[in-house]
């Protein structure tokens, strides 16, 4: 199990305990909170100090690098690394570029689906007077309709699907999902290099999910380099409108999935990570075997541990 502390601002804290509203637990003393994620527990002291632990610390901690002033991994403490060199420039967003961003991380059932977008300056107000933004921010029937909208103006995209079964191999190889997203993401966007053909482009935005030091090091691990011109910012759909048509497509994607998976398995398969979840993982179970998750769940996940109170 990871470990990973960050050490932050009150204001932070105050707007971590918010975001993780409906993850909380009983605090330990001394402590401001504690929250449980799928990806890591994290507990805010009153020093300022935010711990994570878990199998994918990276990328839960990842969320508030924008806000942290630094960083102690293990027992050592050590500044944070410089990360000057990987935000964009402003004048970015406004310029021919490549964005990606992923979907599904954080549900249970269904796949990680990534997608990267190529957007030219042209287009930048077109899509924004379309309605591209971040997928979080509408509803999945938008997101859908968004999604047709984007193909019908044949904007160059490539999408990638990490399907349940690899998933779960991976995981049991000791793969984070740090490192799949980060590999999902370099792959993706080779491919649409691939499928632009030279076309020129200004940069390449990835919404950040990771230290852009540790994104580096899950490539190093599979002896592959950053693209050429790649930036990294965290909530970079709200800047970036390629990066909100990747989150856009990747959505759609994966509501796609969730729908396939659900009349594969005969279930009507919930989204997200709740207690509604873990009942509807033990009904599963009952009829079909735990078996049959494999092939449409992230098993790893803790709801997996939970259903069994509901055998």
């Amino acid at each position: 199990m990871g470990q990973l502390t960050l050490k932050v601002n009150d204001a932070t804290i105050k707007k971590m305990k918010a975001y993780y509203d409906a993850y909380l637990d009983q605090a330990p003393q001394g402590a401001i909170f504690r929250a449980r994620t799928n990806q890591a527990v994290v507990t805010a002291y009153r020093s300022g100090k935010v711990l994570f632990q878990g199998n994918n610390v990276e990328s839960e901690a990842g969320r508030w690098n924008d806000y942290q002033t630094s960083i102690t991994k293990g027992a050592k403490a050590k500044k944070a690394a410089p990360t000057t060199i990987y935000r964009p420039p402003e004048s970015l967003f406004n310029q021919n570029h490549i964005g990606s961003d992923e979907s599904g991380t954080g549900d249970y059932f269904g796949p990680v689906t990534t997608a990267a977008v190529y957007v030219t300056a042209e287009q930048v107000p077109i899509l924004k007077e379309l309605g591209i933004q971040d997928s979080k921010a509408i509803n999945d029937q938008v997101v859908q309709q968004l999604a047709k909208q984007l193909a019908a103006m044949h904007i160059p995209y490539s999408l990638m699907i990490l399907h349940n079964d690899k998933y779960n191999r991976l995981q049991a190889q000791g793969w984070s999902q740090g490192k799949m997203k980060a590999m999902l993401h370099h792959a993706t966007i080779n491919r649409l290099i691939q499928k632009l053909n030279h076309t020129n482009y200004d940069g390449i935005l990835i919404d950040q999910f990771c230290q852009p030091s540790v994104y580096l090091n899950y490539l190093a691990s599979e002896q592959v380099m950053l693209q050429s011109h790649t930036y990294f910012m965290t909530k970079a759909e709200h800047y970036s409108i390629a990066v909100a048509a990747g989150s856009v497509i990747a959505r759609a994607s994966f509501l796609q999935e969730i729908k396939r998976l659900s009349n594969q398995i005969g279930f009507e398969l919930l989204k997200g990570a709740s207690n509604k979840v873990d009942q509807l993982i033990a009904n599963i179970i009952r009829t079909k075997g735990e078996a049959a998750l494999e092939e449409i769940a992230k098993v790893h996940f803790k709801n997996t541990e939970k259903a069994q109170q509901y055998l």
